[in-house]
């Protein structure tokens, strides 16, 4: 680990107590919204300035109902996907695997020098346990640097993000205690138009003049078209108002594993990177202690090897060539197949002759009998082109 790595780690120390220490504040309301009869004067006003937000004569001013408690909300949302577009957990957790995975794929086999090498090893030539050895350790020292700075920078962000995420709370805090006002004016709306307004624009229609009651009765199921467009709205308020009640623990488990994480990666750069790199440096020396002590030990192994290989190659050789020289210059066994396929190709001609004598012989009388056939055949055309068939009606006309 670099200096200036283990020295952002030391200074983030600081900064990881206090976003772990931060406590969000609950929902004050619960699920439970206030209709306007049964809330206190301050809560009430509040109410009222919201009912007068709507313009039943408007529709965009129905279909817009509740959305101005939104929009600082969303200014913050848009404000950290933009901050953040890029951010990641998976990353981070990559990075940790990363550096467990490397270490792992130190094998206790390969730092043993005695350990004796495969056939494999062997032809591909393979370099020494030991000498991989070494070359890893150097591209290892050289990615644990680089997946420190990378953890770091990825603690930078998430320390980035749990703050945002706090604005985030607090915001949809408020929007969610804000629509619990919004539908409390709606509601109160909507009993004012089905107590009061329509009532007396029913009255309306009826004491008007006759040719003034078409466009009142126009007026009047305008009224109450309104009057459903912004129960459907309070009902998509109070939707919204469950699912924005969902959000609030969800920004919190999120911000729990963000800071969760980033412990875990300030302990790792703090504590685990340089407890690693030390363990590693140990291996080194004494892996090269082993080597000096097997050296003599390898060299005579490798003697015997070989004295042992070339015994078995002189006996395989003198197996091979004294065989050789007993056998024939003819194998019996095959004499004998070579004569019994000569015998049964002789009768196999023999065989194919008299079958063909057989099928000329059936041939000539076929032969005879299409002649006689034809001959019949032949006289009888004759005998009906001169108009003397032996049946009646069988001449030809002419």
């Amino acid at each position: 680990m670099t200096e200036e790595v283990r020295a952002k780690a030391q200074a983030a120390l600081a900064e990881v107590e206090k976003v772990t220490t931060t406590l969000l504040p609950e929902p004050t309301q619960a699920e439970v919204v206030v209709p306007l009869e049964r809330a206190p004067a301050p809560l009430a006003e509040k109410i009222r300035q919201r009912m007068d937000e709507i313009d039943m004569s408007s529709t965009q001013s129905i279909i817009s109902f509740g959305s101005k408690a939104q929009g600082e909300l969303q200014t913050i949302s848009q404000s950290m996907l933009s901050g953040v577009k890029n951010k990641d957990v998976g990353p981070a957790g990559d990075s940790l695997r990363q550096i467990v995975t490397t270490i792992r794929g130190f094998s206790v086999s390969e730092l043993d020098v005695r350990r004796k090498q495969s056939w494999w090893e062997k032809l591909t030539g393979r370099v020494a346990p030991f000498a991989k050895f070494v070359a890893r350790f150097e591209e290892v020292q050289g990615q644990i640097d680089k997946v420190t700075e990378d953890l770091d920078q990825h603690q930078h962000k998430l320390l980035i993000d749990i703050k945002s995420l706090d604005v985030l709370y607090e915001k949809t805090l408020t929007f969610y205690e804000e629509l619990a006002l919004y539908i409390a004016a709606g509601e109160a709306k909507l009993k004012q138009l089905d107590e009061t307004t329509i009532p007396a624009k029913e009255a309306a229609v009826k004491a008007a003049p006759e040719n003034d009651q078409v466009l009142a009765a126009q007026e009047l199921r305008d009224l109450r078209a309104a009057r459903d467009d912004l129960e459907r709205r309070v009902h998509d308020l109070k939707l919204t108002r469950q699912v924005t009640m969902q959000s609030l623990p969800s920004i919190r488990l999120v911000q729990e594993n963000d800071k969760s994480l980033v412990t875990k990666i300030n302990s790792t750069l703090v504590n685990t990177v340089p407890l690693w790199e030390t363990q590693l440096a140990q291996a080194v020396t004494i892996q090269r202690s082993r080597e000096a002590a097997e050296s003599v030990r390898a060299a005579n192994d490798l003697t015997n090897e070989l004295l042992t290989a070339n015994a078995k190659n002189l006996q395989e050789a003198n197996r091979v060539i004294r065989t050789e020289m007993e056998r024939g210059v003819f194998d019996i066994g095959k004499v004998k197949e070579a004569n019994d396929i000569l015998i049964a190709t002789i009768n196999e001609s023999l065989q194919i002759a008299d079958d063909g004598k057989a099928k000329r012989a059936a041939a000539e009388i076929e032969l005879v009998k299409m002649e006689a056939d034809l001959r019949d055949t032949l006289s009888s055309a004759k005998a009906r082109s001169d108009g003397t068939g032996d049946n009646a009606g069988t001449a030809v006309p002419r």
